[in-house]
């Protein structure tokens, strides 16, 4: 760990929870979408992810969005399914590792994702580990699809800050996509940048002993 830290803010996928974009995207082209890389690629260039997960359309317009996108007459827990799929476990190490952190530092979660994700990774929690969400291990949540803003905007780094009234020299800030961590450097905030095959438990946090 990094000296005279008092805070630290947590990323979710493939820090906390195990993810697998390919899942999905294997999970859509199960679908049957004709010229599905087409269609995808229209879908991104309207920015439908991104809007999903900043609040601006809702998960009953995107699911509609993907079905008029894809011309097929897919019902809604098709589409849920395949967007879902790429979520996975929340090792119960790492849960362990958050219990302890929460007796020594501020936690906060600062994710990029959206209401129809939230519901599945919380399910999964509950059904894994008989925990109701991730969030009881925090202080403070920061969704993008709450708050209307995505990680690398720098505003969203300076909304957790000034509202946990965070000092940023004090704070770190772990990540798996390098550009996050580099606009949370921008703004003073230690980064660690959670690189392809590291984890928490493995390559930051190895030394916390383990509990029952």
């Amino acid at each position: 760990m990094i000296e005279g830290i008092k805070h630290i803010i947590f990323d979710l996928g493939n820090v906390l929870l195990n993810i697998d974009p390919s899942l999905t995207d294997k999970a859509l082209r199960e679908l049957n979408i004709p010229d599905f890389d087409s269609v995808y690629g229209k879908l991104n260039e309207k920015n439908i992810f991104h809007d999903l997960e900043t609040n601006t359309i809702n998960p009953k317009q995107f699911i509609e969005a993907i079905r008029t996108a894809s011309g097929l007459p897919l019902d809604d827990q098709q589409i849920i399914c395949a967007w879902n799929a790429l979520l996975l476990d929340f090792p119960l190490r790492r849960l362990q590792i958050l219990q302890q952190l929460q007796l020594h530092y501020d936690l906060v979660l600062l994710s990029n994702t959206n209401e129809i994700h939230e519901e599945c990774f919380n399910k999964t929690l509950h059904s894994a580990h008989g925990i109701p969400n991730i969030g009881v291990f925090f202080d403070r949540v920061y969704y993008s699809h709450r708050v209307g803003m995505r990680k690398p905007n720098p505003a969203i780094y300076q909304r957790v800050l000034d509202e946990c009234s965070f000092r940023p020299e004090h704070t770190l800030f772990i990540d798996d996509l390098e550009q996050n961590t580099l606009a949370a450097e921008s703004l003073g905030i230690k980064t660690i940048w959670l690189k392809e095959g590291m984890t928490i438990e493995k390559d930051i946090f190895l030394n916390l002993p383990k509990t029952d």
